[in-house]
């Protein structure tokens, strides 16, 4: 009878025991599938940020060719306007894109400061003059001014260059290999040589246009 009592007990044990590995197991398929599940939340959260951004980065372009397709100011005449109000070397203007009217062009000062100056796009009148208090401005205006040393042509005169080629939307330093003038219009991206003034495309134009070489 005590013979019996004990198989019994040892039954009993290894049914307990496998109950506990089958409950183990479980639970590890649970955790398997509750880290899959983490991964694909984490790979969906990050395609819906990439998609958001590019989102924005579309909403910023529609925004800059809407400001371009009604401005009456062109990006040369701005430049020009803001160096009559503040002497010194344009190095880059662009077309704001956060819904005000008008254009930014930094003009660098002899004494080496940055200054934003807006200009209307509608009329050309000088809306306002900000001057960079950041060390760092500062430090990219003296490079720019370095990059500019000896060049031929200038911001107002790269505008006027690429004007053919759409609306220009904005002009700046380029200093991606040798240094040229980047210019962004409403139908692509191009580089305008700082002493010859030869107009060529971007081949980095993310746009994907290929309107040719102005040669």
């Amino acid at each position: 009878m005590k013979r019996n009592i004990v198989i019994a007990t040892v039954a009993a044990a290894a049914l307990i025991g496998g109950g506990t590995v089958a409950a183990y197991a479980a639970a590890g398929d649970d955790g398997a599938a509750t880290q899959r599940q983490s991964s694909v939340k984490v790979a969906d959260d990050r395609d819906d940020r990439a998609d958001d951004t590019a989102d924005d980065r579309d909403d910023d372009v529609t925004e800059i060719r809407t400001n371009a397709a009604t401005a009456k100011v062109t990006a040369a005449d701005a430049i020009a306007a803001a160096l009559k109000h503040t002497p010194g070397t344009a190095v880059a203007a662009d077309l704001d894109d956060d819904g005000v009217d008008g254009w930014e062009v930094s003009v660098v000062k002899g004494d080496g400061t940055e200054h934003d100056v807006k200009v209307s796009a509608s009329d050309g009148k000088v809306l306002g003059d900000r001057r960079d208090d950041d060390d760092d401005d500062d430090d990219d205006a003296r490079e720019d001014l370095a990059a500019l040393k000896g060049a031929s042509v200038d911001a107002r005169e790269a505008a006027a260059a690429v004007a053919a080629k759409g609306t220009v939307t904005d002009v700046d330093l380029d200093d991606d290999g040798p240094a040229a003038w980047g210019v962004d219009t409403t139908k692509g991206e191009w580089k305008v040589d700082l002493r010859t003034g030869k107009v060529t495309q971007d081949h980095d134009d993310r746009d994907g246009h290929d309107d040719g070489d102005d040669d």
